[in-house]
């Protein structure tokens, strides 16, 4: 049975980009949802466990990647229901209505999904990507200036592809390539046509891929370094090879022909290693905190949270100049004081795109009352909110 929550249509802007309709088909907990919204920021309160974060991640599928839990497609479907899962939304940009659809059946593979936008296939997931940009910050990332390189280069290209929907394409080439090479070298393959090929292609997708960060850091560290409010400036710098060599000046085909004849040479390097010892798969996102001239994985919990915030803050001022991004925001309120809580929900409502908020305490978000839609999460069931001061009542 479908069940569906219909809320009242505040005054807002129509250019905005938002989620008008979500459609949710045997995702994680969710048999049959649907959700009609507006432009405005999207509050989902309830228990641990009520399916809050389901919501956000089927949003972030109708954008490239897996999805903000980087969960298997099998994973997602609903347990005890049918082996697929759908999601299909309307979204309007700029005064014009999309339907995008996208979901697994698994007879497409353990790791393709079916996507299709006004009713007609796509052939890749990038178109996703300039239709509507997604960002999100989760728990999770919490820890991200004090774990391993892995998490932040994830960060990274994952904002980077909001800005070059290509680039999500491009890494994958490259990795799929060294994946290959490493496989041909464990076999005792020193000399062969094969490696030769695979490693033409790592050069130039790698040096693709680090240009395309390159490029990214341009855009995005005057922005991150000027901070927002109470988030702290940051100051971003990139740690790799690759991207060092880009910006010496040299020529990408000059950087490309060197990082292929270093590859060719450490063939026996990498086969006793049992890992690529150089490429962009490893390089890092060095961030400082400008107002303590401070490397962020050594200031506090609350600062490094701040930090994390005004960097997806900054993402977003600089996306805006195209297609804003939504926002997707999990527990982003639990760890922030109020003067940060009020100064992120003033933003958010001037922001030209949906954010979608979750948590767990209703009241944290009291300052948006009246400026966002309340939805409260319990069991797997999506109802109006009608408890914080100036909230219309919902009907479900």
């Amino acid at each position: 049975m479908e069940r569906t929550v219909r809320v009242l249509q505040l005054e807002g802007d129509a250019t905005r980009t938002a989620v008008r309709r979500l459609t949710l088909t045997g995702f994680r907990c969710y048999t049959r949802l649907r959700l009609d919204l507006g432009a405005e920021p999207v509050v989902l309160t309830g228990a641990n466990g009520a399916g809050k974060t389901n919501l956000l991640e089927a949003v972030s599928f109708l954008t490239p990647g897996r999805g903000l839990r980087r969960a298997k497609l099998a994973e997602v479907a609903r347990r005890g229901g049918a082996a697929s899962w759908a999601v299909a939304a309307e979204v309007t940009s700029d005064g014009e209505t999309v339907r995008i659809g996208t979901g697994w059946t698994g007879g497409e593979g353990p790791d393709k999904r079916i996507v299709r936008m006004d009713g007609q296939p796509l052939r890749t997931t990038a178109d996703l990507g300039r239709v509507m940009p997604v960002l999100w910050l989760t728990p999770a990332m919490d820890r991200l200036f004090v774990e391993g390189a892995t998490a932040r280069r994830r960060f990274m290209d994952r904002m980077v592809n909001a800005l070059d929907p290509g680039h999500a394409e491009r890494a994958s080439a490259y990795e799929r390539a060294m994946r290959q090479r490493l496989a041909l070298l464990k076999e005792g393959r020193r000399e062969n046509a094969w490696l030769s090929a695979l490693e033409a292609v790592m050069a130039a997708q790698g040096v693709a891929v680090a240009a395309a960060r390159c490029d990214w850091l341009a855009r995005l560290a005057p922005e991150a370094a000027r901070g927002h409010g109470p988030f702290p400036g940051c100051g971003l710098s990139l740690a790799g090879e690759v991207e060092a060599e880009l910006t010496t000046g040299a020529s990408a085909l000059a950087v490309e022909d060197g990082f292929r004849a270093r590859l060719a040479a450490q063939r026996g390097v990498d086969a006793a290693a049992g890992t690529t010892t150089e490429g962009p798969h490893r390089s890092d996102l060095v961030a400082v905190h400008l107002g303590k001239e401070m490397p962020a994985h050594l200031a506090s919990t609350g600062e490094q949270k701040a930090l994390l915030i005004g960097l997806v803050l900054a993402q977003a001022r600089v996306l805006t100049r195209g297609v804003p991004p939504l926002l997707l925001l999990d527990e982003v309120a639990a760890h922030l004081d109020a003067p940060r809580r009020a100064a992120l929900f003033d933003v958010l409502v001037g922001y030209p795109g949906q954010s979608w908020l979750t948590g767990t305490d209703a009241q944290l978000f009291a300052a948006l009352a009246g400026r966002a839609r309340f939805l409260t999460v319990a069991d797997a069931a999506v109802t109006g909110e009608g408890d914080l001061p100036n909230q219309e009542d919902f009907t479900s």
